[in-house]
């Protein structure tokens, strides 16, 4: 086999690392020493590691089980990051060596990469923290090492800091003592410079680990403290378990605490494999660039995501906080124990972690918050519209170099990946699913998989071919839209590639699907039933369905595609949908209205179409149903921003929708009250307002000058933060743009932080807009950096200003994000909202001589984002029009009368 040149070579294999790490809070560094057992695989006189740029060190040398001794290496060199060692003497197969490596040193950074630094005020002052995040290449930027997730070791870390503050590693402190001068030859022997170390200093000894790989590594220092509990696991063990973060947050930190505790032993239950661990720690960091990550034993993340305020009634932060938690634990087996070989099977990882820690999980324990259904908001339609591009890609897609490896994490990966999974486990039966994988980490326990071991464990309990069911959903880009028509023996099914500007081209239209169509009927005494056993293999098949009688495919909302009716057919699946007792559920409501919607913006129905079938569930009340609406209006208003008579059209049909639940909900937030209705009330709240509804408008103002005149914080609920921020500085000037920065430096949660962030951005003042992208070239931190740009291309008065920004700033935003996934996310904030054919000729203009390897996937799918909200708007302007007019003009005969 040819060695891949992407890959270390497998000449050698490390088997076990000591790490020493001395961590120097006040001068922003830290110097660290690693020795490394190899298993000699093959004769040779070459090791190649990974090594990043930013390590200088000294001394290295190997030593062999065999008669050579030390070595010292003839030659060495680094290129990119990997470290080339050559050694003029043969090291034999089948022997053991030890690599030592140190002092080496470097800055504690702040690119939220490796192990970086992390800044918290204290007392008005800037300290720092450090902490690692080494998903997915950057473990070898604190260390030299095998960085590849297939090359797994044992480790054993020790710590070195000022004895003050606080040492994390994955495993629980074996010793810890204060240093003092000739109490650790052997340490000061690694690391001469500890003997020069003034003031009080300690050394922490950490277990060693399970055999695991660099990237669920980890490592902090800091002036931490923590809340814990313990949960006794259904293998009759107790694992302690704490949260971590500085003093003036820790107080927010204890609903993450509880949710550990309520799911981690659920998952051993459910896997049934043991939790390996003694302890699972969770450490919520003030700078951090992903949302959270599973480092085993020590989770690590934003403040985002593990911290509510007790008193909080905001339940979407509330949901934010127990799906992360839960997903992060997930990956404690989905990652940790079993690991994908290669990234390019990243959704081993986290399509399962999206499935089992936000739907099935939570489900068992978090039931009020209807998981299943959320998923089809939260994940179901967020992975469609990404996978609905030409430049979609494979859920298991190839990753040659670093650059590839990092952009795929992203709703393909995670969101389509669960879908998919999801869908399986919809036909196969979730009990046979489940004990499906169940197989598949025990069969791979401790070890790497691959997406055959998966399937294999799972055709091990249900007996069925799941390879040959499911290897086009994994391995080719898109999925089908299906064609329903009536004919004599009941109704033809078709599928094709779906896009989001219509069905594929015959180029891009050749996979066909395995499609379980769930087709959804009534049994003789009216109720609901799915036949999970109608299986689309082939481009057409016919399937025996009473056609007289109500029907819909994909019962449930189970499966990853869309369903196209015709008109008739439609206008009845319609009617049945809008009954008070409709044989239809939630979730078929649900995928009922997104398809709807979808399928119109890709030219396969008519706009039309999908505003009527919005029209007929004008009596709804459910949150999920109106919350779907709410997003695909929005999604209207912001398409035809540029449109001033439609856009108020559409405001007017919002306000219709919205704003007389919003008279019937109030303001106030009862604690006795369902979930559905807080949340309902939120949405529509928000709906209003953002349709520009005076008495909304007028009511959140007022709320907001209270809040601001008397500093009660009751005036604005935590759950209506976001939209009184934006509204009070729409509809303001610089008094309520000054009131947000004071939030945002010092807010009370981390949700008014980001809540004040983006209402920053709606201000409709140019000079006020200018001021914004200031403050945020100034004042915003790294991780934050984002939400600037969304809060200002959600104004349709800034849109355009965020574009020019971006480019005429280019060189500055490349080089400080250029080493994280924030440049992403930048390049699609900026220009994604954009929708005419000189905004798509700019932008393909002003990338044209630019380096886009770091971004070149999030450029391709903004690029056919504005292409499609370009055919979007020249397709259904007139047919949109039309229908908002007609509906006008019945509202105004109806109130005449």
């Amino acid at each position: 086999m040819i060695p891949d040149p992407n890959r270390l070579p497998l000449n050698v294999k490390p088997t076990h690392y000591d790490v020493t790490l001395q961590t120097d809070l006040e001068n922003l560094t830290f110097t660290g020493y690693t020795k490394i057992k190899l298993d000699v695989k093959e004769d040779t006189k070459s090791i190649v590691l990974n090594c990043g740029s930013a390590l200088s060190f000294q001394n290295v040398a190997l030593t062999s089980n065999t008669s050579l001794g030390e070595l010292k290496p003839s030659s060495q060199k680094i290129e990119g990051d990997r470290l080339s060692l050559e050694f003029e003497s043969t090291i034999p197969a089948n022997s053991t060596a030890e690599l030592k490596i140190g002092p080496f040193t470097s800055p504690l950074g702040d690119s939220m990469t490796g192990y970086y630094r992390a800044a918290y005020k204290k007392d008005g002052e800037n300290k720092h923290y450090a902490l690692t995040q080494f998903e997915a290449i950057d473990a070898r930027n604190a260390f030299p090492c095998w960085d590849e997730p297939l090359l797994k070791a044992t480790f054993s870390i020790t710590m070195i800091s000022r004895a003050d503050t606080v040492n994390l590693s994955n495993m629980p402190a074996a010793s810890e003592d204060v240093y003092t001068p000739g109490s650790e030859p052997q340490i000061e022997q690694e690391i001469p410079s500890i003997k020069a170390l003034d003031g009080k200093w300690k050394i922490t000894k950490f277990q060693p680990t399970p055999i695991m790989s660099t990237y669920i590594v980890a490592f902090a220092n800091g002036p931490f403290t923590f809340l814990e509990d313990s949960v006794k696991m259904p293998s009759g063990k107790t694992v302690a378990l704490r949260i971590y973060t500085t003093p003036e947050l820790i107080h927010q930190a204890q609903y993450a605490l509880q949710v550990k505790k309520k799911v981690l032993p659920v998952f051993e239950e459910v896997f049934d494999v043991e939790f390996p661990l003694p302890k699972l720690d969770t450490l919520v960091a003030e700078d951090f660039d992903a949302g959270a990550m599973e480092n085993w034993g020590l989770i690590t993340g934003r403040t985002t995501a593990f911290l509510l305020d007790p008193k909080s009634k905001d339940l979407n932060a509330k949901k934010q906080v127990f799906s992360t938690q839960s997903h992060e634990v997930a990956h404690m087996w989905f990652g940790n124990i079993t690991t994908m070989e290669w990234w390019n099977y990243l959704y081993l990882n986290e399509g399962f972690a999206t499935l089992m820690g936000e739907v099935i999980i939570p489900h068992k324990v978090f039931p009020e918050f209807k998981p299943r259904a959320d998923f089809i908001t939260d994940h179901l339609e967020r992975a469609l519209a990404l996978d609905a591009k030409l430049s979609s890609h494979p859920i298991e897609v190839e990753c040659p170099n670093a650059e590839a490896i990092g952009q795929i994490f992203d709703a393909l990966s995670y969101s389509k990946a669960a879908s998919v999974l999801r869908m399986l486990s919809d036909y196969v039966g979730e009990d046979k699913f489940l004990k499906g994988v169940s197989v598949y980490l025990k069969n791979k326990l401790y070890g790497n998989g691959i997406t055959e071991d998966l399937w294999q464990g799972i055709s091990t309990t249900t007996g069925q071919d799941v390879i040959k069911l499911m290897e086009n959903w994994v391995k080719k880009i898109g999925f089908p839209v299906i064609t329903v028509t009536d004919s004599a023996k009941g109704i033809e099914v078709r599928q094709d590639r779906f896009l989001e500007t219509g069905i594929a081209g015959d180029v891009d239209n050749t996979t066909i699907w395995n499609v379980p169509l769930n087709i959804l009927t009534a049994d003789s005494a009216g109720k609901a039933v799915i036949d999970r056993t109608a299986l689309l293999s082939e481009r057409s098949q016919t399937f025996d369905v009473d056609t007289s009688k109500p029907f819909k495919l994909n019962g449930g909302t189970a499966g990853s595609y869309r369903v196209l009716y015709t008109p008739e057919r439609l206008e009845k699946i319609a009617a049945e949908a809008a009954k008070p007792d409709s044989l239809f559920s939630v979730e078929d409501r649900m995928g009922l209205l997104n398809d709807s919607m979808a399928l119109s913006k890709a030219g396969l129905q008519k706009l039309s179409s999908a505003l009527t079938l919005i029209d007929n569930f004008r009596s709804e009340k459910e949150f999920l149903i109106l919350d779907v609406i709410a997003g695909n209006l929005s999604g209207l208003s912001s398409t035809w921003w540029e449109s001033k008579e439609i856009v108020e059209n559409l405001d007017a049909f919002r306000q219709q929708l919205f704003g007389p639940l919003v008279k019937e909900l109030g303001y106030e937030y009862p604690d006795d009250e369902p979930t559905d209705i807080t949340r309902l009330r939120t949405t529509v709240i928000g709906q209003a307002a953002s349709a520009k509804h005076e008495g909304v408008i007028k009511e959140l103002q007022s709320r907001f000058k209270a809040f601001v005149e008397t500093g009660d914080e009751t005036k604005i609920p935590a759950a209506l933060e976001r939209i009184t921020y934006q509204t009070a500085v729409k509809y303001g000037g610089k008094a309520e743009h000054d009131a947000l920065k004071k939030i945002i430096e010092a807010p009370k949660t981390p949700g008014a932080k980001i809540a004040a962030i983006i209402g920053l951005g709606s201000t409709q003042s140019p000079e006020l807009i200018e001021d914004t992208f200031k403050y945020t070239m100034t004042s915003a931190r790294d991780q934050d950096f984002v939400y600037y740009f969304r809060g200002l291309t959600a104004n349709p008065a800034a849109r355009r200003q965020v574009a020019t920004f971006f480019k005429d700033n280019y060189d500055t935003l490349y080089a400080r994000f250029k080493n994280n996934s924030m440049l992403r996310y930048l390049v699609e904030s900026s220009f994604n909202t954009l929708s005419t054919q000189k905004d798509y000729d700019d932008i393909k203009t002003f990338f044209a001589d630019k380096d886009t390897s770091k971004y070149n996937l999030g450029l391709a799918q903004t690029l056919d984002t504005v292409r499609a909200r370009i055919a979007y708007i020249d397709r259904s302007t007139e047919d949109l029009d039309s229908w908002l007019k007609e509906w006008k003009g019945k509202q105004n005969a109806s109130a005449r009368f």
